[in-house]
């Protein structure tokens, strides 16, 4: 008889020695979101954003490709750009060296004086960067394997559920803080073990919590269910697409979820993490162009006052439990057929987390 396999040890999630390990190592080295692609819409748009400490932008260049680069310059560390913005060449505002949408150090004042200078060897730090569907995403590892290999299939789904991906652009994105350790939040998220006690609308007015099953495929958890009756739901469902009357997910490993609601409707949770007791989740939705859509704003609100609202409180509780010293980590329940009532999702999720954390 083998032992059953226990959750992770409160200093997982409590320690921020281990938070620091995070940040240097796992944070460091997987697939992170960074902005939208339609905030670089044309030549020279750029975005900024944070990733593993480390301040980087995205910019579009003349050949149309989408770039990354570390957010600072290569004479005298300043950074380079703030924000979000348009510019036909990057100009450092320290020195005003310049370079090009490509990265390349284009000009800088009376450089030429220097003997022996070779401008032809400097260059802004590229990152690696992919678009999935719509999505920027970099991996601060120039040696990662392409998001294909860590989450198979997951963009031809995603485009199959969402066939107008390609159109949508967001609509809002409203940052959830929440007083716990992200990972907390995550496991939260990858498991309904504890949807029908404590989310009565997605459990009873959504999905069928019989049917509802979560599997990993690659390093996401796929997300499948079939859905109850939709002839109650709050909104019109009848979008004409493929897959408008069910419900999916996609959780990319370790810190982006896609899902989609009926009637074709995508919103992404991404998770950022502050520190080891405090993460906030931004959750975003979307519309065709971006445009008013006064059904996804009706949905974003009902979301945000059942599912989010609830799960605030289960993980700060579970945070603020996991700093008492009569917590001893029990067994999960896992399901060797898997569905709602098992935790195997989590089982998955605390591998992954402990492989990254010890090595």
């Amino acid at each position: 008889m083998t032992d059953p396999i226990r959750s992770l040890a409160a200093r997982y999630y409590t320690d921020p020695q281990v938070f620091e390990v995070e940040s240097a190592g796992l944070l460091a080295k997987t697939w992170q979101f960074g902005c939208h692609a339609s905030e670089l819409a044309k030549t020279g748009d750029y975005a900024t954003f944070e990733i593993a400490g480390e301040s980087l932008f995205a910019i579009r260049g003349r050949d149309d490709k989408i770039r990354v680069f570390y957010n600072v310059c290569q004479h005298r560390a300043h950074q380079l750009v703030s924000g979000t913005g348009t510019t036909r060449v990057v100009v450092c505002p320290y020195h005003a060296w310049t370079y090009e949408l490509t990265g390349e150090l284009r000009a800088g004042p009376n450089i030429n004086a220097v003997e022996g200078f070779d401008k032809s060897g400097i260059c802004l730090t590229e990152v690696r960067a992919e678009e999935f569907v719509g999505f920027v995403f970099v991996n601060l590892d120039p040696d990662a394997a392409p998001m294909e290999e860590w989450f198979p299939n997951a963009r031809a789904e995603l485009e199959e559920w969402v066939p107008n991906w390609a159109g949508l652009k967001p609509l809002e994105w409203v940052d959830i803080p929440e007083n716990c350790n992200w990972k907390v939040s995550v496991e939260n998220y990858s498991e309904c073990y504890h949807c029908s006690l404590n989310h009565p609308t997605f459990a009873n007015g959504v999905v069928k919590p019989e049917t509802y099953d979560i599997q990993p495929q690659g390093k996401c958890l796929r997300h499948t269910t079939e859905c109850q009756s939709l002839e109650d739901m709050t909104y019109d469902v009848h979008s004409g697409f493929a897959h408008q009357y069910e419900y999916s997910s996609w959780f990319l490993w370790p810190m982006f979820s896609f899902q989609v609601y009926p009637g074709n409707v995508l919103n992404t949770y991404h998770w950022r993490a502050i520190d080891a007791y405090h993460v906030v989740v931004w959750r975003g939705w979307y519309s065709v162009g971006g445009v008013e859509d006064e059904k996804v704003r009706s949905l974003a609100v009902q979301d945000r006052e059942t599912t989010v609202e609830e799960d605030i409180h289960l993980v700060e509780a579970v945070q603020r439990g996991l700093g008492s010293r009569g917590y001893k980590p029990g067994p999960l329940v896992v399901d060797p057929k898997g569905g709602v009532n098992s935790e195997h999702p989590v089982m998955h999720l605390q591998r992954w987390m402990r492989d990254a954390i010890d090595g």
